[in-house]
C-alpha cells in the first residue's frame, strides 16, 4: 500500500470509529441514563478531591524539583515517592527490569488496570533558582530539571489517590499501576519494560508530560522514534613520537566516521536527526589511543527508516575500523520507536480536558512568563496560554519533518496509550535548557499539575466504569494502529539496561545538590526555603531580604 493509499485508509478508518463513538453518545438534548449520571456526579466529586490535595501536589513537585537527578540516579526521588504510595495503600515492586530506581506500584484488583506512568530524570547543566527568570544556578554545571519531569508522577499520583477514594467507597473492581518513566532523557527504560512484561495484563496506559497547554493528541505525532548506540573501536597503543608507526589509533576510527557520517548526512531524508557525543576519545596526547568511543542518536519517522540509519552507522563503523586498522563493536543504550497515541482514549480524556480548562493564572505567573520570554529573545513575549488547544489528530507522513523522541512510543505499540499534556511550563522555551526549569517550582507548576490530575482522574474513572471505552480502544489498536505495522524490538532478550550512566555527575555533585533538598516540614514552599521572591526578573534582587 503507498503513502496516499495508507492515509485515506487510516482517514476513512477514523471516520468510521468517529461514527461509532458519536454512535453511542447520547443525542444533544437527550437525558442521559443513570449510569452516565452517576459517573459524572463523581467526577465532580474527583475535582473536589483533586483540589483538596493541592498542598500535597505542592510539596511532591517541589520535592522532587530540589533532587535534579539525572536518569538511572534518580535514588532520592524514587524513595520518596514510594513511600508516598506505600503510606497510601499501594503495594510496591521495586528495581524492575534490573534498573535500581525503577518500580511498580499497585492497588486494587481486577480489570481494567489502568496504568499511569510518567518521567522522573532530570537534564545535565540545567541546575536553576526557580521563579528567577533569567539564568542563576544553584549550583554551577549540576544538573536540574530542564525539563519539567518533577511534575508528571505527583500529578499521577494526586489523581490516583482521588479515584482510591472512590473505588473504595463505590466498590468498583480494577487496578490502578504507578509507575516511572526512568532515564527517558536517555530513551533507556520502556522498552525494557515492555521487553520483560511490565504491562503484560495492561488495559489501557494514560501517560503524562509537562506542557505549557492542557491538551492531547491521537495518532502518529510529529516527532521522530530513534535508536541510541554507542559505537567503540580498539587499536593499538604506542609512543605518538618515539614510534606512531606502530600504534593504530582508535580516536583515528572515530573520527573517521564521524566525518564519513556527516558527508552521508546530505543524502539522507529529510526526515532524519541524528547527534553524536565522543564519550571516549584516548588517554593522554603522547601516547596513542587504543580504545576510543562515539555515542550516536539515530532518529526517523518509523521503524524501517530507523533501523536503515542504524545499518548506515554499522557500515560506516566498519569502514572507519578498516581505513584505520582496528575492530569496532557496538552497544545500544536506548530505543524509542515513534509515537501512535489511541484516539479512543485521547477523545475521551479531551472531553475531560474541556470540563476541566486552563488554570487562572496570577499577575506574578504571567510576569515570569513574559520576563523570561524576553531575556531568551523570543520576538513576542504572550505570557502563559490562555486558550485551550484543540484536540490534534495524526500528522501527516509527507509533510513530517523529525523532532524530539520518547520511550513512551514502545509502550504505545504494545497497547493503548495516550500522553496527557498539562500546563506547568511557559511557551517559547528552547528545551533541555536551564530556562526550563524556572516555573517548575513555582504556582506555575503547581496549578498546572492540579488541572492535570482532574483530567486525569475523571478520564480513570471513566475507564473503570466505562468497559465498552476499553473495547473500543483496543479495537482501533488492533483493526488500526497495528493492522499493517507490528512492534519489533530493537533491543534483544539479553540486552542490559545502561543503569552505569550518570553515575560520576551525581557522585561529584550530589553532596552539594543535599544541601539545597526541600523540607517541607520548615518551610511552606521551596521559593521560600530558597528566599526567592515570586517572581524575580532581570533587575530585581534574587533573594528576599531576610
Amino acid at each position: 500500500m503507498n503513502v496516499v493509499s495508507r492515509a485515506l485508509a487510516l482517514v476513512l478508518l477514523g471516520s468510521v470509529f468517529a461514527v461509532t463513538t458519536h454512535a453511542q453518545a447520547p443525542k444533544p438534548g437527550a437525558k442521559p441514563s443513570a449510569a452516565d449520571a452517576r459517573v459524572e456526579t463523581l467526577k465532580q466529586e474527583l475535582v473536589a478531591k483533586v483540589d483538596g490535595r493541592a498542598k500535597m501536589v505542592q510539596e511532591m513537585v517541589d520535592s522532587v524539583f530540589s533532587f535534579g537527578e539525572l536518569g538511572f540516579q534518580e535514588l532520592e526521588t524514587s524513595r520518596y515517592l514510594t513511600e508516598i504510595l506505600e503510606k497510601n495503600g499501594f503495594k510496591v515492586d521495586r528495581g524492575v527490569s534490573g534498573i535500581p530506581t525503577a518500580w511498580v506500584a499497585r492497588w486494587g484488583s481486577g480489570k481494567p488496570v489502568i496504568a499511569l506512568g510518567s518521567d522522573i530524570d532530570g537534564i545535565p547543566q540545567a541546575s536553576q533558582k526557580p521563579g528567577v527568570a533569567y539564568h542563576d544556578p544553584l549550583i554551577e554545571g549540576a544538573p536540574g530539571h530542564g525539563e519539567g519531569h518533577n511534575s508528571g508522577v505527583p500529578l499521577n499520583i494526586v489523581a490516583a489517590l482521588a479515584v482510591k477514594e472512590i473505588m473504595e467507597r463505590e466498590k468498583l473492581p480494577g487496578t490502578l499501576m504507578l509507575w516511572p518513566g526512568v532515564a527517558e532523557e536517555l530513551v533507556a527504560s520502556k522498552a525494557w519494560f515492555v521487553r520483560d512484561g511490565v504491562f503484560k495484563d495492561v488495559d489501557i496506559c494514560l501517560f503524562t508530560h509537562v506542557g505549557n497547554n492542557l491538551n492531547v493528541s491521537w495518532g502518529s505525532g510529529g516527532g521522530n522514534g530513534l535508536v541510541s548506540i554507542e559505537y567503540t573501536f580498539e587499536g593499538e597503543t604506542a609512543h605518538s613520537a618515539g614510534a606512531p608507526w606502530r600504534g593504530r589509533s582508535a580516536l583515528d576510527a572515530v573520527e573517521l566516521m564521524n566525518a564519513a557520517w556527516n558527508y552521508r548526512r546530505e543524502h539522507l531524508r529529510i526526515q532524519q536527526r541524528s547527534h553524536y557525543v565522543i564519550t571516549n576519545g584516548g588517554d593522554q596526547p603522547n601516547v596513542v589511543p587504543r580504545n576510543a568511543s562515539v555515542w550516536y542518536y539515530f532518529r526517523e519517522t518509523d521503524y524501517p527508516h530507523i533501523k536503515e540509519l542504524q545499518e548506515i552507522g554499522d557500515k560506516i563503523a566498519e569502514g572507519a575500523a578498516l581505513m584505520t586498522g582496528t575492530k569496532w563493536s557496538s552497544r545500544i543504550l536506548g530505543t524509542a520507536w515513534p509515537q501512535h497515541m489511541n484516539k479512543i482514549t485521547a477523545e475521551t480524556m479531551y472531553e475531560n480536558i474541556k470540563r476541566i480548562g486552563l488554570p487562572t493564572w496570577s499577575e506574578a505567573d504571567q510576569t515570569l512568563a513574559k520576563a523570561l520570554q524576553k531575556e531568551l529573545g523570543n520576538p513576542t513575549q504572550p505570557g502563559l496560554a490562555m486558550k485551550l488547544d484543540a484536540l490534534e489528530g495524526p500528522v501527516d507522513e509527507e509533510t513530517k519533518r523529525g523532532g524530539g523522541s520518547d520511550d513512551i512510543g514502545d509502550i504505545s505499540w504494545n497497547l493503548p496509550t495516550i500522553t496527557l499534556r498539562f500546563p506547568s511550563n511557559i511557551p517559547g522555551l528552547p528545551g533541555h535548557n536551564w530556562a526550563n526549569a524556572i516555573a517548575m517550582a513555582t504556582p506555575i507548576a503547581h496549578k498546572g499539575v492540579v488541572a492535570g490530575a482532574k483530567a486525569q482522574a475523571m478520564t480513570v474513572l471513566e475507564l473503570m466504569m466505562k468497559p465498552e471505552l476499553v473495547k473500543q480502544a483496543w479495537d482501533y489498536f488492533n483493526n488500526v494502529q497495528t493492522k499493517d505495522q507490528k512492534y519489533i524490538p530493537f533491543i534483544a532478550k539479553d540486552t542490559p539496561p545502561p543503569i552505569w550512566l550518570n553515575t560520576g555527575i551525581l557522585q561529584k555533585y550530589r553532596p552539594e545538590m543535599k544541601k539545597f533538598y526541600y523540607d517541607p516540614s520548615k518551610y511552606p514552599t521551596y521559593l521560600e526555603q530558597l528566599g526567592i521572591k515570586y517572581p524575580t526578573v532581570r533587575g530585581a534582587p534574587t533573594t528576599q531580604q531576610q
